[in-house]
């Protein structure tokens, strides 16, 4: 049989998904597809999933698609881009159509990355230990000695576990041939395997119907697995686990957070770590205590300024003398970032016949060092199809920020002088052969177009050896350039569906049924703790700028006087804290609203996604209510609406918290602050010297009107306000009502009783109590209002001296 006609295939493809011309799909000439062979058929592993995509009227495929905005939204889900205009938290761009791969093809591709994942451990055993490649010439003295990510004080240092790389990532493609190639290996602390978790989320909310019947591997199997592998590095059972971020300015932080999470892990940053007689530590509010695992997230380099890069301010000083006393395990090792370096690419097929006797499953995409002759002149002849850039690159050609030429872009004088370049220059350049990436089906305009994809591919070590992640996740391009994959250009992410043709197996990450251990919360970092006392002065600290500002605004909608005494006192008194009144939502509360957003932010591992998305609603309201509301009742009502989105975030946080040591923190802040809040109203406000129609501004301030009328049988006075306000041990508003959740709390936390005696804080907590508790409305006066508020606040101190320092 001859070869079909164009038109004849282009009519089966479309038989197979649809007539309906929204779903006419055309591949790109001159690539592989992945949705269509190269004979112009769907493939197999599509029929089902386009049978179903072919039979939905399009309202219905945007409410799908919707639900999958809708959920990673909800869950806050983003990643951080870098621009000219600064950097910024993005929504996590999501392609909607899954990639779906058949499991045999799969089996093949996983069976080259395992190989891989050897070879690449072989590689920087010796790189860091005997050092023979280079010996041998196997690799160019000058690609490790002058490379970066050559960390030299790593060299003779045997990680403890005996490996140096425990989680690997590669950047896969595919080739016109329809051959998959590696384009880049991440070794150094590689990303997104949290995200590839909620791509699947979201991508099973838009077709969980198609889902459900399609025998789809599961993602868990493969985290418990590594998960298990982890626990299995430490060293003793005192030891935690740890993921070692750089922080909530990192572009992938959430992911950071959600792994944390997701595994039960501690999320630390270089500072919660000191480094104690060649052991690691993290400062908890209990103490220090031990690390056995860090699985790092930041770059080598910044690991330890002591020894690696002296500049750093996110390592730990004395890391990596820990390493040298092998007690701790480091994922990966440190050091292993220069198994990224993209020039290394052109020596791995030889380097993997001669350490492991065998050709390369996986073929890495066509690399030439341009340090040797041979290579300069094979590049000179042929750069039209080739692309140039640093040797010591750790990304592949499209995501390097445009540190890498094509050949094809060169005018004709730059060609000419081309050898001249690679002779003066060569080793610090490397070639690779343009690729022609292959594209997958993604939903644009209402219809199926075709975009340039790579995939992201994890590797695990577990005790059974690397384990594949039956998925991933694809980047996607948002247009014909390939370049145009790197999120930060604009590119997409889909989910990576294996695809079998029997049933798989439904893993999950909880426990079997049968008997259990019920594990107490892991030790609280002192700085989990800082942000969450803080967070709790914030909120607390907003709620009463709230609370007075629609009083005094909801008087002047009466008045329209502010130099009505009563406005004008309270004017003073909100002056003195820094609230202009002549502003109908002052700048200030917006600064503690985002100050308590930001004290949220970095402990995301620890927060619930119900309440990340209230307190970030609760800052957008206020900064959209800034610019549109005016004084007087239109100010009144816009601060109660932040009410009951800030009272929201609080219900949320108040019923979905753990009662352990982070809920004290928390609440301490919010009890500490409510406290002095009130305490300083009192001593402004219920003095012989208040203006008139102070009383009752107080009592409504403190929420507290209707609780007044049921309690005293007399009309609004400074004994009755102030039994209420300062001293009624039932009222959640009172300064006394605070002091004693304070001292309560106080009771719980760890070491506030040493060898039976109580500790400096817990006896500075008691002696405020009972002084307090034995006070009468008579005696309270503005002296004891500012005794109060010194206590208060020395009792804040005292709390960062003995539990945050």
């Amino acid at each position: 049989m001859g070869k079909r006609p164009a038109v004849e295939r282009r009519e089966e493809v479309e038989s197979s998904i649809g007539k309906d011309a929204a779903f006419a799909y055309a591949p790109l000439p001159g690539t592989a597809d992945e949705m269509v062979d190269n004979k112009g058929v769907v493939r197999p592993v599509w029929q089902r999933f386009l049978s179903h995509l072919g039979a939905m009227p399009e309202k219905d495929l945007a409410e799908r698609f919707a639900r999958a905005d809708r959920y990673l939204r909800d869950a806050g889900v983003f990643y951080r881009a870098y621009g000219s205009k600064g950097t910024g938290e993005r929504a996590w761009p999501i392609s909607h159509i899954p990639v779906l791969i058949d499991e045999r093809e799969w089996q093949a591709l996983s069976a080259g990355l395992v190989q891989r994942a050897d070879l690449l451990e072989a590689i920087v055993a010796d790189i860091y230990g005997e050092n023979k490649l280079v010996e041998e010439g196997f690799l160019p003295p000058a690609l490790i000695a002058a490379n970066p990510e050559f960390q030299r004080p790593l060299a003779g240092i045997r990680p403890a576990s005996g490996y140096y790389l425990h989680f690997c990532a590669f950047e896969i493609g595919r080739g016109p041939d329809g051959n998959w190639w590696v384009l880049a290996d991440r070794t150094q602390a590689p990303s997104g395997a949290g995200f590839a978790l909620e791509n699947r989320v979201a991508t099973t909310r838009a077709f969980s119907d198609i889902y459900a019947e399609t025998p789809v591997h599961r993602l868990a199997s493969f985290f418990g697995a590594f998960r298990d592998a982890l626990q299995g590095m430490k060293h003793s059972g005192d030891d935690r686990i740890a993921v070692l971020t750089p922080g909530p300015a990192n572009e992938t932080y959430y992911e950071h957070a959600y792994i944390a999470r997701y595994l039960g892990l501690m999320l630390l940053e270089g500072e919660d770590l000191a480094v104690v007689k060649g052991r690691v530590m993290v400062r908890t509010v209990a103490g220090l205590k031990p690390i056995g695992v860090l699985w790092r997230r930041l770059d080598s380099a910044f690991a330890d300024p002591l020894e690696l890069n002296q500049n750093s301010h996110i390592g730990t000083p004395g890391l990596v003398e820990a390493l040298r006393a092998e007690s701790v395990t480091i994922v990966n090792a440190l050091g292993t970032g220069i198994l990224e370096t993209r020039a290394l690419l052109a020596f791995m097929p030889t380097i993997c016949r001669h350490l492991l006797g065998q050709d390369l499953k996986l073929p890495s995409i066509a690399t030439w060092w341009c340090g040797q002759k041979e290579e300069r002149e094979h590049v000179a002849k042929h750069i039209e199809k080739m692309v140039i850039g640093p040797a010591y690159s750790r990304a592949p050609f499209f995501d390097d920020n445009g540190e890498s030429v094509l050949g094809s872009s060169l005018r004709t004088t730059a060609k000419d002088s081309i050898a001249d370049w690679l002779n003066s220059d060569g080793p610090k350049l490397v070639v690779q052969e343009v690729v022609t990436l292959s594209t997958t089906p993604a939903w644009v305009d209402g219809k199926l177009v075709p975009r340039p994809m790579s995939l992201r591919v994890f590797a695990a070590r577990t005790a059974n050896g690397w384990q594949i992640m039956p998925g991933g996740f694809a980047r996607i391009g948002s247009g014909a350039d390939v370049a145009a994959i790197a999120m930060q250009s604009g590119g997409a992410a889909a989910d990576v569906w294996i695809v079998s043709d029997k049933p798989v197996e439904r893993h999950t990450l909880l426990p079997a049924e049968g008997s259990f251990t019920r594990n107490m919360p892991g030790s609280l970092p002192s700085r989990a703790a800082d942000n969450l006392f803080w967070l709790g002065r914030y909120i607390e600290r907003a709620e009463g700028a709230l609370r007075i500002l629609r009083a005094w605004h909801s008087r002047f909608a009466e008045a329209a006087d502010p130099s009505q005494p009563l406005l004008a006192d309270v004017s003073a008194y909100l002056a003195a804290v820094d609230i202009d009144t002549a502003e109908a939502v002052p700048e200030t509360l917006l600064r503690n609203i985002d100050s308590a957003v930001y004290s949220a932010s970095n402990i995301r591992d620890r927060f619930s996604p119900d309440g990340w998305l209230a307190l970030n609603d609760l800052a957008k309201t206020a900064r959209r209510f800034r610019v549109t509301v005016a004084a007087g009742d239109d100010a009144s009502h816009a601060m109660t609406i932040l009410l009951r989105k800030l009272a929201g975030f609080a219900g949320l946080v108040h019923e979905n918290m753990y009662r352990f040591t982070g809920w004290r923190f928390l609440s301490l802040g919010r009890y500490i602050e409510r406290g002095l809040h009130m305490t300083r109203l009192l001593g402004h406000m219920s003095g012989p010297e208040a203006p008139d129609g102070a009383l009752d501004m107080l009592l409504e301030i403190g929420d507290s009107v209707m609780t007044h009328r049921r309690r005293y049988n007399v009309n609004t006075a400074r004994l009755t306000v102030t039994d209420l306000l300062a001293l009624d041990p039932l009222n959640p508003r009172s300064v006394l009502f605070q002091v004693n959740e304070i001292h309560h709390e106080v009771e719980q936390l760890p070491n506030a009783l040493i060898n039976g005696q109580m500790s400096p804080f817990y006896r500075e907590a008691m002696r405020l109590h009972s002084g307090l508790a034995v006070m009468t409305p008579e005696g309270m006066g503005v002296e004891v209002y500012q005794r109060l508020e010194r206590e208060l606040e020395q009792l804040s101190d005292l709390l960062a001296q003995t539990y945050l320092g």
